[in-house]
């Protein structure tokens, strides 16, 4: 065990700054959740990785916005910027079920408390620090301001918004995972103080010295503007407003653009001139992505939250992320939008690295919770032929097939677990994160890579499963699954068939968790009936499931919206009332008594006698 002393941690406090001899700061960051030292909290990656390049950092967790702004004025003005982000989650999606309902609590805030931070945390801090500080540089980044850097659909408003840029007042907009642009923008604002003998970078000067740095947007007026071969123009904010066609045809360039090796600059015009977003970094290296990993945190929160729980700390202090992006492309997930869809892969040495650190914490027992990331089964796996994937755009790599040019061997993944369990620490490491069941099922005609998927199947329910697998087919219709970007349900079946068998031959009495997503479009009250019908007949109770939420920046999402498919202009029937929504959800739940008479009802109006008797209600 550790002992830790404050300056262990990044300063949240002046006087925590003063201890480190610090009398003013290079960089302060605000953040929408607890400051928690540990690389699954952004924060905490941002400010170790600018620490690292001999910046002065401070870390302002969870501001308060409804007093005098003290809170926002006790590090001062930063030389080079501040840094705003709403926390590992969008503020509204943090905050409210599909419902519209205060969640049961916000995961990231200490005892869960709901009170911390403000509905759309990004805008409101960022408009914070410029009525305090005008001439400040402000640096907008994390996932609620990544997908909403242009114009999108916001549920809790039920409207359409502008860039998050137009609203926040923001000078510059990082989108995605942020290590590479943020790296960038501080040298540069750096050399520039160096070369200037200038105390601050103001905003202007931050926004002309940046303005080219890849994965990065801004507002610029349009008369500076003019698209060239290397840029795609987006239909203006205004004229979306009046069109949902082009509304769905701008999310499909964007999601394009977003899936391209070789991106185009995306350029929309909003009330304010232009926003500008220029093409993203290349794909973290294995080096790259280390050295985010191997950052002197000290994986704990902050001592200013002794004695209080921090729900998300509690359910990854245990937990390894082993690779970034996810090729998977479900239509109604950000994690490809946000982190990309080619995998950044960490070193083994990297990852027992960690693993040891997590050894020396005090109540550690010797068995990891996970050891995955947006999905549990794509470690070190990408296109064969790298000049094939760099003309590709399409938005899945394995959705409708998976693509003959992708590399699935699970060889590398079967060495890191057998390395991992080897380790004196380790008694039993975990696979918490969800499994890509059509990866393992689908046969590339590769022997070696065929006979790897079968091992690690084996090797995974036998050896890494805590009595529950979680899986996500989402829904059992095919004709919702297209629209999901997810494979057959048929395939659902053939891997229960797998799994059931491996365990009665080892005897072993593990649980099959599938997740089920109600009132995606395409869903009807009829899909969900058959749903229910089939997944009794499978003998589940459902637990793991959810009322689809529309979240900025998906392709669900603009179905919702719009009312049609982006990519075929068909109609789409998305169920909109909170009625509509719950008469799809009880289908869930045809096992409670209080819900039987209710969906009896329904099927009879329905005409479906047929999955009355099959449900046997």
């Amino acid at each position: 065990m550790i002992e830790r002393k404050i300056t262990d941690w990044l300063p949240t406090t002046r006087k925590e700054a003063q201890m480190r001899g610090w009398d003013e700061m290079d960089v302060v960051i605000f953040s929408g959740d607890a400051y928690v030292d540990h690389p699954s909290f952004g924060a905490a990656v941002i400010g170790r990785l600018l620490e690292a390049e001999g910046l002065r950092v401070a870390i302002v967790p969870q501001p308060n916005w409804q007093d005098d702004l003290r809170d926002f004025k006790k590090m001062g003005r930063p030389r080079l910027f501040f840094g705003i982000s709403a926390g590992c989650m969008d503020s509204m999606v943090n905050k409210y079920t599909a419902a519209k309902r205060f969640r049961s609590e916000d995961a990231y805030s200490p005892d869960g408390k709901h009170s911390m931070r403000p509905e759309y945390a990004t805008t409101v801090y960022a408009n914070a620090i410029k009525s305090i500080y005008p001439d400040s540089a402000v640096l907008i980044g994390g996932i609620e301001a990544s997908m909403r850097r242009f114009t999108h659909y916001d549920y809790w408003q039920d409207k359409l918004k502008e860039s998050i840029l137009a609203e926040s007042n923001a000078d510059i907009l990082v989108y995605g995972m942020g290590e590479q642009p943020i790296i960038e923008i501080a040298d540069r604002l750096k050399n520039e103080l160096q070369g200037s003998g200038k105390e601050y970078v103001t905003a202007e000067k931050a926004k002309e010295l940046t303005r080219d740095i890849r994965q990065t947007g801004s507002i610029v007026p349009k008369s500076e503007i003019a698209p060239g071969e290397d840029d795609k123009l987006l239909y203006s904010h205004e004229e979306c407003l009046k069109s949902k066609e082009k509304q769905a045809a701008n999310f499909l360039a964007i999601e394009k653009e977003s899936n391209r090796v070789n991106a185009k600059r995306l350029l929309q015009p909003c009330s304010k001139g232009v926003v500008v977003v220029n093409p993203p970094f290349p794909t973290m290296s294995t080096e790259q992505l280390d050295h985010s990993f191997d950052l002197p945190y000290t994986r704990l929160p902050h001592p200013k939250y002794k004695g209080k729980r921090i729900p998300a700390y509690d359910m990854i202090k245990f937990s390894v992320n082993i690779h970034r992006g996810c090729f998977g492309g479900c239509a109604f997930c950000t994690i490809s939008a946000h982190q990309g869809k080619f995998i950044a892969n960490r070193s083994k040495q990297s990852i027992i690295n960690e693993i040891k650190e997590i050894a020396k914490l005090p109540d550690f027992k010797g068995y990891l919770s996970d050891l995955g990331g947006p999905s549990a089964n794509m470690y070190m796996m990408k296109g064969r032929n790298g000049e094939l994937c760099a003309k590709c755009s399409r938005s899945s790599c394995i959705q409708p097939k998976v693509c003959p040019n992708l590399n699935i061997d699970h060889t590398p993944l079967l060495e890191l677990y057998r390395e991992v369990d080897a380790l004196p620490q380790i008694k039993k490491s975990f696979i918490g994160s969800g499994v890509r069941y059509d990866m393992l099922l689908h046969r590339t005609g590769d022997k070696r890579s065929d006979n790897a998927a079968d091992r690690y199947t084996e090797e995974l329910i036998i050896n890494h499963v805590s009595g529950r697998l979680k899986v996500a087919p989402e829904h059992t219709c095919d004709n919702v699954l297209k629209l999901m970007r997810k494979p057959s349900f048929r395939q659902f079946h053939e891997f229960k068939r797998i799994f059931d068998q491996i365990n009665s031959r080892h005897n072993l009495r593990q649980q099959l968790i599938p997740y089920f997503i109600s009132s995606h479009p395409g869903s009807t009250i009829e899909n969900m009936a058959e749903l229910a019908a089939e997944t009794k007949q499978l003998n589940f109770h459902l637990e793991q499931v959810q009322d689809f939420t529309p979240t900025p920046m998906t392709m669900a999402t603009e179905m919702y919206y719009t009312g049609i498919n982006p990519e075929t202009k068909e109609k789409i029937y998305c169920a909109r009332s909170m009625r509509d929504k719950e008469a799809q959800r009880m289908f869930f739940f045809w096992y409670k008594p209080e819900e039987r008479r209710k969906l009896r009802d329904t099927l009879k109006r329905m005409g479906r006698n047929d999955l009355i008797k099959k449900m046997n209600i």
